[in-house]
């Protein structure tokens, strides 16, 4: 079956977590993939880092995405990117995920009957307060290839009335990036040696999703019960997000951070090093859910929801904000080596790690049917 040729398969990206779960596929599609980054998270500290860190291909970047209203990104990243594909026709789409990128990805692809991939299709949170999952009902209505990650993700869309024959059961992505980007044994423990932690002793936790950081009555809850975890003598590091810091000066609880040892942005790499070693992790970070799952750590999840049950059943427990942070961490603290090696023994439920080349596989059907259809 004839690879895809030269720049004929649009990998739309907009954040950092699509960049890292499509840095496989991507690698496989080679001179195949044309990415595009539609700057809806782009910085030079994060993103550029990420995209020189993960191995990508310079992308071909829009303009006047990052920090605007949701409907405004939708439209603007819209607008380009059919531009872009009017200019050089793909064979495939390829979006990941429910970011507003793979939203406009997928519309711009419908608009110009462009085969669509969608790579994580079919999760559901059943959260219609989350942007998220209106954005993937509707990229999943529009794709013609669903890449589900999971039987559970397949059970949802043919639940929705999506036909069995656009699914494919192919693992999640993360897998094999967590697999390719963790960093060597010496490398990891150079890294705790730098903060001064020790291995299967301290927390590890992020804070980002704005029903966390914009409320500052639920910012406060979940800083409050790291500081005490820290007070009680558990070192808890916090890469703290730009946006985060913004939102925790504005509310005025700066001191919150005093017990806690607080980093810039890590590399993907190096978080995750330090969550293969955490003792536990604080987060609420849909793609941590997952990536425990291949480290076998244990995780806390700070949300109302989630579309991802599958981790929920071994890994990690759905919270709010409050109290209930700081008593599961010290039931799954006390639960020690025991409770480590337990995990450590689990499979993920994410798949074998071989889940983008299955997905290489689907878009090289589409190159054979477009060879044939161009030589008839």
């Amino acid at each position: 079956m004839p690879m895809p040729p030269a720049r004929s398969v649009a990998v739309v990206v907009g954040t950092r977590p699509e960049l890292v779960k499509l840095t496989e596929l991507v690698r496989l599609l080679g001179p195949a993939a044309h990415l595009i980054h539609t700057g809806q998270h782009y910085d030079e500290e994060l993103s550029g880092r990420f995209l020189q860190e993960l191995g990508l291909p310079e992308p071909t970047f829009l303009t006047g995405v990052g920090g605007r209203p949701r409907a405004v990104q939708i439209g603007a990243a819209l607008a380009q990117l059919d531009e872009v594909f009017a200019a050089e026709p793909p064979i495939a789409v390829v979006v990941q995920g429910d970011t507003n990128a793979a939203l406009a990805g997928a519309l711009a692809a419908n608009s110009r009957d462009i085969p669509l991939v969608h790579v994580e299709a079919g999760l559901r949170s059943h959260d219609r307060d989350m942007p998220e999952e209106h954005n993937r009902v509707l990229i999943d209505r529009l794709a013609d290839v669903l890449c589900a990650a999971t039987e559970d993700n397949r059970a949802n869309l043919l639940a929705e009335g999506i036909p069995d024959s656009r699914i494919a059961v192919t693992g999640n992505t993360v897998v094999e990036a967590v697999e390719r980007q963790l960093p060597a044994p010496a490398e990891r423990a150079a890294l705790l040696d730098r903060y001064g932690l020790a291995p299967d002793a301290y927390v590890l936790a992020t804070v980002h999703r704005p029903e966390n950081t914009d409320d500052p009555d639920a910012l406060s809850a979940v800083l409050r019960e790291l500081a005490a975890l820290a007070r009680d003598g558990m070192p808890v590091l916090l890469p703290l997000h730009p946006r985060t810091r913004g939102r925790i000066e504005a509310a005025g609880l700066d001191h919150l951070l005093e017990p806690l040892t607080v980093t810039r942005p890590l590399g993907y790499g190096a978080f995750l090093a330090l969550a293969r070693h955490a003792a536990l992790i604080v987060s609420d970070s849909g793609g941590v859910q997952e990536e425990v799952t291949v480290l076998g750590r244990p995780l806390i999840v700070v949300r109302r929801s989630t579309e991802r049950p599958e981790a929920m059943r071994d890994f990690a427990a759905l919270v709010r904000p409050g109290p209930e942070i700081g008593r599961l961490a010290r039931v799954w603290l006390d639960s020690g080596r025991a409770g480590l090696d337990r995990l450590a023994s689990l499979d993920s439920p994410f798949g074998d790690g071989l889940a983008s080349r299955r997905i290489v596989e689907r878009l090289a059907a589409f190159a054979e049917r477009s060879a044939l259809a161009t030589a008839a």
